[in-house]
């Protein structure tokens, strides 16, 4: 391999490792560990895991204590809200840009995805739920993402899902919340379909409202 270009591999291998960390709940929000640790962890080298824990920490994912370590975004009250108030407004922006633009149509496969959810969170009892529902979840998040059609908002919006990914391993889905969640993602998509903005971007707010009382925040 050119030396050349290996510094900048590893560095990707790195960052994508320690996305992955976040993402599954392998690193916790308020977790404390040192920077070998770390290493240990995602089995990089330490100067390819510096640059991805700098880039994590210009995101807020991550606090650098030099000479200590490393400690993943704490899942506090106001963390969850900003978060979810952020994705809320960029929501309904991306509701509102789909509808103006005439693409908010033709969402059958996001709504038999839902549906599907839906059904088999009030009938099913499997611990496997909760992983698929987060995927069907996010289907429509990044439906609305896309329809921003800004490539820095698409950034800012990546990196507070990443955010997101942490508070949700904090308080994984239950049965009963990806039943509600499913609908409320259905009225979305019913607004959408409608080409009902005002409908859309109310649902949007409700479906904010009803993920931080889940959460326990009012």
């Amino acid at each position: 391999m050119n030396t050349a270009i290996e510094p900048s591999l590893l560095a990707e291998k790195a960052q994508q490792a320690l996305w992955s960390a976040l993402r599954s709940g392998h690193l916790r929000g308020g977790q404390f560990l040192s920077m070998a640790q770390l290493v240990d962890l995602l089995d990089c080298p330490i100067a390819a895991i510096r640059e991805a824990v700098k880039q994590a920490s210009s995101q807020g994912l991550l606090v650098t204590f030099p000479k200590r370590g490393i400690q993943v975004m704490d899942v506090t009250p106001d963390t969850i809200r900003q978060c979810l108030d952020f994705r809320m407004v960029l929501d309904q922006e991306g509701a509102r840009r789909r509808i103006s633009d005439g693409k908010a149509s033709a969402l059958k496969d996001l709504r038999e995805q839902h549906q599907k959810m839906q059904q088999a969170a009030t009938a099913n009892k499997s611990n496997t739920l909760p992983k698929q529902a987060i995927e069907v979840d996010l289907s429509l998040h990044n439906f609305l993402a896309d329809g921003l059609g800004n490539a820095q908002l698409l950034a800012a919006y990546d990196a507070n899902r990443m955010r997101i990914s942490i508070i949700q391993n904090a308080r994984p889905f239950l049965q009963d919340r990806i039943a509600s969640a499913m609908q409320e993602h259905l009225v979305i998509i019913d607004a959408l379909e409608r080409a009902d903005t005002q409908a859309a971007v109310d649902a949007i707010q409700h479906h904010c409202a009803q993920t931080l009382r889940w959460w326990g925040v009012t």
